[in-house]
C-alpha cells in the first residue's frame, strides 16, 4: 500500500470519506495538478511546484486544506492565523464539501502559479 493511500485509510469516518471526496475534487479539478506526500500528509501539486496540503485539526481533528502562498489569496473562508505564507480552508467533514467556495479559491491561487 502506497503512503498516501495509509494517511487516507487511518482515519474514522466522517473524516475519512471527507478527505477522499476532497481528493478527488482537486484530482480532477485539472490535470496538471498531482499527488505526492510531503511532511506525511498529502501534497498536491500544480506544474510540479507545491499548491495545497491536507492536514486534520491537532484539537478538533477535522480536516483543512492549507494553500500554499495562501497570503496572496483574498478570500473570507481563508484563515491565516500565525502563518506567514499559508493559510487553511478548514472543512466540516459532517456537511457537503463546499465545492463552489473550493472552486473560487484555487481559481484565485492558480493566477499566481501560471
Amino acid at each position: 500500500m502506497k503512503q498516501i493511500d495509509d494517511f487516507f485509510l487511518q482515519k474514522e469516518e466522517p473524516i475519512k470519506s471527507c478527505l477522499l471526496a476532497l481528493r478527488d475534487i482537486i484530482l480532477n479539478y485539472d490535470e496538471q495538478i498531482t499527488e505526492t506526500v510531503k511532511y506525511g500528509m498529502p501534497c498536491y501539486c500544480f506544474k510540479g511546484k507545491m499548491f495545497c496540503y491536507f492536514w486534520t485539526d491537532k484539537k478538533t481533528g477535522e480536516p483543512y486544506i492549507l494553500m500554499v502562498d495562501g497570503r496572496l489569496i483574498d478570500h473570507p473562508k481563508l484563515t491565516q492565523g500565525k502563518r506567514s505564507r499559508m493559510k487553511i480552508l478548514p472543512i466540516d467533514p459532517n456537511k457537503d464539501v463546499p465545492i463552489e467556495i473550493i472552486d473560487e479559491i484555487f481559481r484565485l491561487s492558480l493566477k499566481y502559479r501560471v
